[in-house]
């Protein structure tokens, strides 16, 4: 069965740090594309990150250059890094697995599996 729990959110005060991290497990392809996706309060769900099998990162213009994707095979673990936290990065986050070796969009949220999500709160 396929599974991604999320962990490491959080609340910060922005300018703050968090790191998420994803583990996956029972995931049917051997290889594919994994991605962040976000969603704040009163606003539709959005891409955040993705990086794919090859590892080529992709990156929103709202969180490029503060968030690095980055994920350990071997762990079977992805991570999102962000820096520099502002308020409206105040969302879920929610870890993603798109059957394909290589990522769509950044933007693309119609991903084959999402985890459950975990809050992350930045306050001024």
């Amino acid at each position: 069965q396929e599974q991604l729990v999320e962990s490491g959110g959080g609340s910060v005060q922005a300018g703050g740090s968090l790191t998420l991290s994803c583990a996956a497990s029972g995931l049917a392809n051997s290889r594919y594309c994994m991605g962040w996706i976000r969603q704040a309060p009163g606003k539709e769900r959005e891409g955040v990150a993705n990086i794919d099998d090859y590892g080529t990162t992709k990156y929103a213009d709202a969180v490029k250059g503060r968030f690095t994707i980055s994920k350990d095979n071997a762990k079977n673990t992805l991570y999102l890094q962000m820096n520099s936290l502002e308020p409206a990065d105040t969302a879920i986050y929610y870890c993603a697995a798109h059957y394909s070796s290589r990522c769509p969009w950044v933007g693309y949220i119609g991903y084959n599996h999402r985890g459950q999500g975990t809050q992350v709160t930045v306050s001024s």
